[in-house]
């Protein structure tokens, strides 16, 4: 017995990295995927290597979205587990940075994760109305660099994920009316999109010794996202740091020190308050 015996899950940028782990694990533990990915051959690959079907493509093209949650049901009867993975890194400081750069990483990320939820959300929403609540899981995939690590030379990639983590917030509150949980992560690991780029702060993606624990392998991501994904699992509207032997669940933005004025702020009365 697996511990996603009988749950079908989509899982995006499935091909390589991260994703390729999370969809190796899903078909260990007994989840039927559809794996997408950019790459048709690499879709097509880790698909046949696990029992799953591809859809591959755009994941922020609406049509591609759409095929994902089709091909789930056409194929496998439902849709219990969205999974968003997909991810593209185009660093670069701010002043230097094109307006391609900065479009494509908010395509892929923002739009990209906006486009299979809506898609999926819009099934689970469906099947409950029907039938009663769902036992529906989404896990968006943010990023240190968009929530409590801010790191130059990011800040397109910092603004979709710090985008992200907000969407799965909404989402969970959105969604849980027709039986769905919404959480997210933000992993670090090393991955094709990190080789050639330091990690995070000082998170340095460096090769482990033969035998040694290697903290940055992108498996270590995977069970957290398994586990959130089962049926059994209560969490919801959760955001999760995860890396090698540690997961910590991460705080947003939160009301701190206060100023207050018995009558309108002047310029003069906020430069006393706030100086």
């Amino acid at each position: 017995m697996g511990a996603l015996d009988g749950r079908v899950a989509i899982i995006t940028g499935g091909g390589r990295g991260i994703g390729r782990e999370h969809a190796l694990l899903f078909a260990r533990e007994g989840a039927s995927v559809v794996v997408n990915d950019f790459d048709p051959d690499v879709a097509e690959e880790i698909a046949k290597e696990i029992g799953g079907v591809a859809v591959p493509g755009d994941v922020s093209d609406f049509g591609v979205a759409a095929a994902m949650v089709e091909r789930a049901i056409s194929h496998y009867g439902k849709l219990d587990v969205l999974i968003n993975n997909a991810g593209i890194l185009r660093d670069r400081f701010l002043a230097d940075m094109t307006e391609d750069e900065w479009d494509a990483v908010i395509k892929v990320h923002l739009k990209g994760h906006f486009a299979p939820l809506q898609q999926a959300a819009r099934y689970w929403k469906a099947t409950a109305k029907a039938s009663g609540p769902v036992n529906g899981a989404v896990v968006n995939t943010a990023s240190a660099s968009g929530t409590f690590l801010p790191n130059p030379g990011q800040i397109n990639y910092g603004a979709a994920k710090a985008g992200i983590a907000a969407m799965s917030l909404v989402a969970a509150q959105e969604l849980g009316r027709y039986g769905v949980r919404v959480n997210g992560i933000a992993p670090v690991a090393r991955t094709r999109l990190t080789e050639d780029v330091p990690m995070v702060g000082d998170l340095v993606a460096a090769p482990s010794e033969e035998g040694a624990f290697d903290a940055y392998h992108p498996s270590h991501v995977s069970p957290l996202v398994a586990y959130l994904s089962t049926a059994d699992c209560t969490i919801t509207g959760k955001v999760f740091s995860v890396q090698g032997g540690l997961i910590q669940e991460l705080e947003g933005w939160k009301a701190g020190g206060a100023y207050e004025t018995t009558g309108p702020w002047t310029l003069e009365s906020v430069a006393a308050k706030l100086g």
